[in-house]
């Protein structure tokens, strides 16, 4: 039984992405009962599965499972093995570790735009469920590409078959993505993505910032998706999609 049921909660529907970096099984098992009720999927940043045993790697992926919550793999892994001529055998053996999910992405490497809009639809002809992600990972080349550029490509990817468009923030946050150096939205190129006819249902916003948590909840609704969390902060999140939290009291419909 919740606790406080008394009390009439505010509900959403939103996806929360959390980021594993690495713990141990018995993090995620002790994590996942505190609150596995609120997050989607984990995705196991850039290339910390290969660095894993295949029996760890196995045990987390079964735990997650278990409490109804969807592990991946992270989208550099992908970059690595398509680099090295590799990605059926990565999807046939993601199958074989039990991921239901594959992130396809391009943000380290250079990648034809063709080419990984086939990878999205290889991917979802192997059965997997695809989130894309959008930008770069370098500060640098990330800001090279304008917010118009990423809008179009985030319909082809839709269009190739991606189940979710992720967009890059990275674990930190800042000078990257939609996000300036100080961690703030850029609200000109969020007002482009706001003025597309872009299913916002297919948007996962990387928010590891509680600002940008708010500004996207108070915006868009608590049903926004959000996306590289961190374990420490999927309680903190959930008060804020509930207003039980001084940010968002008072501001979520019940």
């Amino acid at each position: 039984m919740q606790s406080f049921s008394f009390l009439k909660i505010p509900v959403h529907n939103g996806l929360t992405m959390i980021i594993d970096k690495g713990q141990s099984p018995e993090y995620v098992e002790h994590s996942m009962k505190v609150f596995a009720n609120y997050i989607t999927c984990a995705k196991f940043g850039w290339g910390t599965s290969a660095v894993q045993s295949e029996e760890i790697l196995k045990e987390k992926i079964e735990i997650y499972k278990k409490y109804g919550v969807k592990p991946y793999p992270g989208g550099t892994l992908f970059e690595y093995a398509l680099k090295e001529g590799k990605f059926l055998e990565f999807l046939d053996y993601c199958n074989n570790l039990g991921f239901e999910c594959v992130e396809i992405s391009d943000g380290s490497m250079e990648i034809d735009f063709d080419l990984k809009c086939e990878c999205i639809k290889k991917a979802k002809e192997y059965g997997f469920i695809v989130l894309s992600e959008i930008g770069k990972k370098s500060i640098e080349e990330d800001a090279k590409i304008p917010i118009s550029k990423k809008i179009a490509d985030l319909k082809l990817e839709i269009e190739a078959g991606s189940d979710f468009v992720i967009l890059e923030g990275r674990e930190g946050g800042k000078s990257i993505g939609l996000y300036d150096e100080k961690g703030n939205l850029k609200q000109d190129d969020l007002e482009q993505i706001v003025n597309s006819d872009i299913d916002f249902k297919k948007l996962i916003f990387e928010a590891p910032l509680k600002n940008q948590q708010v500004e996207f909840i108070e915006r868009f609704g608590n049903s926004v998706n959000l996306g590289n969390i961190a374990f420490d902060d999927v309680i903190s999140l959930e008060t804020l999609r509930t207003g039980l939290r001084g940010d968002t009291f008072g501001k979520i419909p019940k």
